[in-house]
């Protein structure tokens, strides 16, 4: 049970960053317009709008963060690293973490196979692995959705996180046939929930569940997260900077990588 966090911080922040891909010609299966093409048709403008998180947005978060001292965790279709290696290496010389995040953003874990899923987590971790130089420390899956194996293949893959949890606001460590892993809670309300809204719905929202947060006295965990094609574009990254800048302006937080936050919790497991 986590009764502090390091330094007597009230709140540990996680800054993660989703840098998602899709197969060549697919799009993805939503986005900002109104009407969806017919079934079949190639869909150019979802195309182009998803590759704006590998050509653009994936760079202005990055650029922003480090202007801000924060590092982060991306969550990384391998694919993504094949496709923008130069940007991978930029974050990752940044000091921020890059995680897995299945190949592509279409491969959900709960359609394959046991032997499959163990093959796939063994086969991003071995590209983000090579575009590093360092293990991959931890993985979120596509929709956040794991099957009953994940925890354990990640386990046996070497990593020390799995950021799929929907059932706690502090982590915990989950005893696997591989050894233990750290669960992570994901964010409750990541960019997507305004993509037809205002984005000044995202600055309320974690701006008051920041303040919530900090004031109920004891250690509290904050998840905020965007995606690099859309949180990245001009009008979601303003207000992006808005929520870093009102939480900077308080003592007592931890911005904190999700490795970072794993390896306390372990070495706090350990003590105890």
């Amino acid at each position: 049970m986590i009764d502090a966090w390091p330094e007597g911080a009230r709140v540990a922040v996680m800054v993660t960053i989703m840098f998602e891909t899709w197969p060549e010609g697919m799009a993805p299966p939503y986005s900002p317009m109104a009407s969806a093409l017919r079934e079949g048709v190639t869909d150019r403008q979802g195309i182009s709008w998803a590759e704006y998180g590998g050509r653009t947005g994936i760079w202005r978060l990055g650029e922003m963060l480090d202007r801000a001292g924060i590092k982060a965790t991306v969550a990384t279709n391998a694919r993504a690293v094949e496709r923008y290696p130069e940007a991978v290496r930029a974050l990752h010389a940044g000091g921020h973490e890059i995680a897995g995040h299945s190949y592509t953003q279409n491969v959900f874990l709960p359609y394959l196979d046991p032997e499959e899923e163990r093959s796939l987590i063994h086969r991003c971790a071995g590209i983000i692995a090579e575009a590093t130089g360092e293990p991959c420390a931890g993985w979120a899956s596509p929709r956040m959705t794991p099957t009953a194996h994940t925890a354990g293949f990640l386990a046996e893959a070497g990593m020390i996180w799995h950021g799929d949890y929907n059932d706690t606001d502090l982590p915990y460590i989950v005893d696997t046939p591989h050894g233990g892993i750290v669960a992570l809670m994901h964010s409750d309300f990541t960019d997507n929930r305004v993509m037809r809204g205002s984005p000044r719905d995202f600055l309320d929202v974690y701006r008051d569940t920041f303040d919530f947060l900090y004031a109920t006295g004891r250690p509290e965990i904050l998840n905020l997260t965007v995606h690099a094609h859309f949180g990245g574009r001009p009008p979601m990254a303003a207000v992006l900077a808005k929520i870093i800048e009102h939480i900077r302006g308080h003592e007592g937080v931890w911005f904190a990588r999700h490795d970072e936050l794993a390896r306390w919790v372990m070495q706090k497991e350990r003590a105890a």
